[in-house]
This record gives C-alpha cells, sequence and structure tokens, in this order.
C-alpha cells in the first residue's frame, strides 16, 4: 500500500511539474508587468527622465535572472557601468520565469510612490503561476532568489546619483534674453534640472553624444532663429488634420494642466519612454518572442531611453534655449498658443526626438527593418491606432510632431535624431546581450 500512494505522490508531483515547465517560457508575467508599471508611473506622474530609470533597473533585473537560464543570452555584468552582476541561485527548485518577475517588481516597488498598487500587481501575477500548477516549493524558493536578486540590483541602483539630485539647491531661472521661462498656463518648475549627474549606463558620459548647437537667438526677421520660430508659427496655424492627429498622438505628456477658472487639475498621459515600451512589447506579441527573448528586446530598448534622456537633458540645461511659445507671443504673435503643452524645460534638443530615434535604432536592430505594426499605445488615452512600416517611420513622425505640436524648432527635431542615432549606434556596438 504505501509503495502505491508513493508512486501516486510521484505521478501527482511529477505531472504538476511537467504542467507547469512547460509554460516557463511564456512572456504573460512578463508583458503584464510592464502594462500594470506604466499604469503606476502614470498615476504617479513621473517625468519622462525618471520614468525611463523605473523601467530600466525594473527591467535589467528581470532580464539578468533570465540571462543566467539560457546560454543563448549573456549577462550585462561589467558591460553597464558600475554593474557588477547578480548573485547564483542557491536551490535548482526554482522557476526562473517566476523569480524574474518577482524581482522585476522588487525593482520597481523601491522606486514609485505607489509601493501597494504594485504590490498588489505583483501579487496577482504570483497568483498567475500557482493556477498554472507551480509548486508552494518552486514558489517560495523562486521568491527568495528573486528577493536576493532584487536587492542586489538595488544596491547598484542607489549609488547612481539619483538621491544625492533630490539634495540639490531648487534651480534658478536664467534672466536672460533668449533664455529658458516657465511657460503658460502653470509656469511649473524646471524638470529634473540635474539629470546630467545621474549616471548613465552604456555612455561614458552625459555629454558624450553632445550634439551641435542650436542657432544664435536673435528678433532680426532675417536671422536663422527668427526663421524657425516663425516656421513654428506658420505651421501651427496652418495644420491639416493629418498633422492635428500626429501632434496629439505623440504628445505623451505626463502631467497636462488643465485651468478652468479658480480650478487648477491634471491630465495624466503616458510619457515618450512608456510609448516605446509599449511598442517593444507590440513588436514582441508580433513575432511570439517567449519570455526571456522579450526581456532582451524591453532592456535593451530601456538602456537606449534612459541614456537618451540623461544626453538630452545635459544639452537642455547646457543651451537653455527659450521655447517657441514665450519668442512667438512676445515677438510675432501675442495671441498664439501652440497645439500642444509646452512642457517645463528648455527647448533644445527635442526629448522626444531623441529617445525616440534612439529606441528605434535599438528596436530595429532586434526586429529587422520594414517591420510592419499596428501602435495601439494611446487607445487608452483616447487616441486611435496608427500603423507604421518600420520603427524608424513611427520615429521620426514622433519627431515632426513636436513641431506641429508648437513646443520645438526645427533644428531641435533634427539634431535630437542625430544624438539619438548615435546613442543607439553607441549601444548596439558597446553590448552583448544575444550570443551568436
Amino acid at each position: 500500500m504505501k509503495i502505491y500512494l508513493f508512486l501516486f505522490i510521484f505521478c501527482i508531483s511529477t505531472g504538476a511539474n511537467g504542467q507547469w515547465s512547460k509554460i516557463e517560457n511564456d512572456p504573460f508575467p512578463l508583458h503584464r508587468s510592464q502594462k500594470a508599471l506604466s499604469d503606476i508611473i502614470v498615476s504617479d506622474i513621473f517625468s519622462p527622465p525618471v520614468a525611463s530609470r523605473i523601467f530600466v533597473y525594473s527591467n535589467i533585473a528581470a532580464y539578468e535572472i533570465q540571462a543566467k537560464s539560457n546560454s543563448q543570452f549573456q549577462s550585462l555584468k561589467g558591460q553597464l557601468n558600475g554593474f557588477n552582476g547578480i548573485p547564483n541561485a542557491d536551490n535548482k527548485q526554482i522557476s526562473y520565469s517566476l523569480a524574474a518577475t518577482y524581482a522585476y517588481w522588487q525593482v520597481a516597488k523601491r522606486l514609485v510612490f505607489s509601493d501597494q498598487v504594485a504590490l498588489d500587481s505583483l501579487n496577482s501575477i504570483l497568483l498567475w503561476y500557482k493556477i498554472k500548477g507551480y509548486p508552494e516549493t518552486v514558489v517560495q524558493n523562486s521568491i527568495l532568489y528573486g528577493k536576493k536578486v532584487s536587492d542586489s540590483i538595488l544596491r547598484w541602483v542607489d549609488q547612481d546619483q539619483y538621491k544625492e539630485t533630490r539634495k540639490l539647491r531648487r534651480y534658478s531661472i536664467v534672466k536672460k534674453e533668449g533664455s529658458w521661462a516657465p511657460t503658460p498656463p502653470g509656469y511649473m518648475a524646471a524638470v529634473e534640472p540635474y539629470w546630467n549627474k545621474i549616471r548613465p549606463l552604456c555612455m561614458k558620459t552625459a555629454d558624450q553624444f553632445k550634439p551641435s548647437p542650436p542657432p544664435a537667438y536673435s528678433r532680426d526677421k532675417n536671422s536663422a532663429f527668427y526663421k524657425t520660430a516663425n516656421e513654428v508659427y506658420l505651421t501651427g496655424k496652418n495644420l491639416n488634420d493629418e498633422q492635428l492627429n500626429i501632434a496629439k498622438f505623440w504628445d505623451c505628456n505626463p502631467f497636462f494642466l488643465n485651468v478652468n477658472g479658480h480650478m487648477n487639475y491634471a491630465t495624466k498621459k503616458i510619457s515618450p519612454g512608456a510609448h516605446w515600451i509599449s511598442i517593444a512589447g507590440i513588436a514582441c506579441k508580433l513575432k511570439t518572442f517567449n519570455y526571456i527573448q522579450s526581456s532582451f528586446a524591453y532592456t535593451s530598448t530601456c538602456i537606449a531611453l534612459f541614456d537618451a534622456f540623461i544626453s538630452c537633458w545635459d544639452e537642455k540645461y547646457r543651451s537653455n534655449y527659450i521655447r517657441p511659445e514665450t519668442f512667438i507671443n512676445s515677438n510675432i504673435d501675442e495671441n498664439w498658443q501652440p497645439i500642444l503643452q509646452t512642457p517645463p524645460f528648455p527647448e533644445y534638443p527635442s526629448g522626444h526626438s531623441v529617445a525616440s530615434t534612439s529606441a528605434a535604432y535599438i528596436l530595429t536592430k532586434i526586429f529587422g527593418d520594414n517591420f510592419k505594426f499596428q501602435d495601439n499605445t494611446e487607445v487608452d488615452y483616447g487616441l486611435p491606432i496608427r500603423s507604421f512600416t518600420s520603427f524608424d517611420q513611427a520615429a521620426k513622425e514622433a519627431a515632426i510632431s513636436r513641431l506641429y505640436g508648437g513646443i520645438h524648432y526645427r533644428p531641435a527635431i533634427e539634431n535630437g535624431q542625430i544624438q539619438g542615432r548615435d546613442i543607439g549606434k553607441h549601444q548596439t556596438e558597446k553590448i552583448i546581450m544575444q550570443k551568436k
């Protein structure tokens, strides 16, 4: 009888093991995590640079665990600045998928304000694993390993100078003609003026890909600067329906301030980086990538976005360039308003141009050129799906949307694209994640 009972229990346990091991490569937990974290970032109203920091460290935690389980992928140890890798697993009875997802959320939970919402998302995904038949022993072993890894990642995160920048003195507006000044309706304070002090991941320094300087400020109607400002003015007054749709689709303003009498309230939207992380997910699903392949795509994209915002913000507060709205209202038409709300930081270069181009460069390397996809990222925010024939086409549309929206001059867009392409190219030359 004891022998039969032992065989029965053995069959049950091996059957369960067979069930859960077959879905170890299911990317659902990772895709669900990206969307849930994006929603939290929107709710918490993080700026685009800070949002990129939350995404990249969470994704690196998940990727590093996955790389331990697959010889086709290589750790980022020694490839990212200051990163010395993660500990090995102490127990062989673990799910690398579950451990990676747990580490993802442990890192994310530390970096967002809504930590309880993050914990709820994690618990929901852990329930998914249990429903799929993961044995409790495997679940607990995986959680312990995920915690061990996330602790090591967070020690590295704590050295990136973020905490130090929180203690720096408030940014003082430069009172010089042609310099940036806060814009209506909120006249909000400068966003992340010290972001160039944050440790890059792949770049050596924040100014490694410093763009060419913008045209010299001038009120002379024959000057290059005045002509670029007048182009923004005339473009905004003569937009066709398609240009207007493009401007709205790529707005990606995390904090749109609504003013109604004496009442101000925010409309929360997705950030530029989160939009491109969503595109990475769309591509992964179209190619039916498994967990580690998807993790590779997400993490590569996040690294490019993170360095792009450091590089972009470094130049923004160096050139400290005046926004179109400020100049046009003072020198061309005092009643003119841009289609999009002017964000609270200097104009040059265009953040969306730098970030979009760097992300598109990485995604093209992974999925190939002429990759057709339908971008439904903005559906949650009341906008229709847009179709693209390549990542490059999408990035170019995102860049030119800033001219249509009235918040950037053309040089900020075109030089930003060069800057973003250089950042993406540098990353592909320096970092090896997938072995050939």
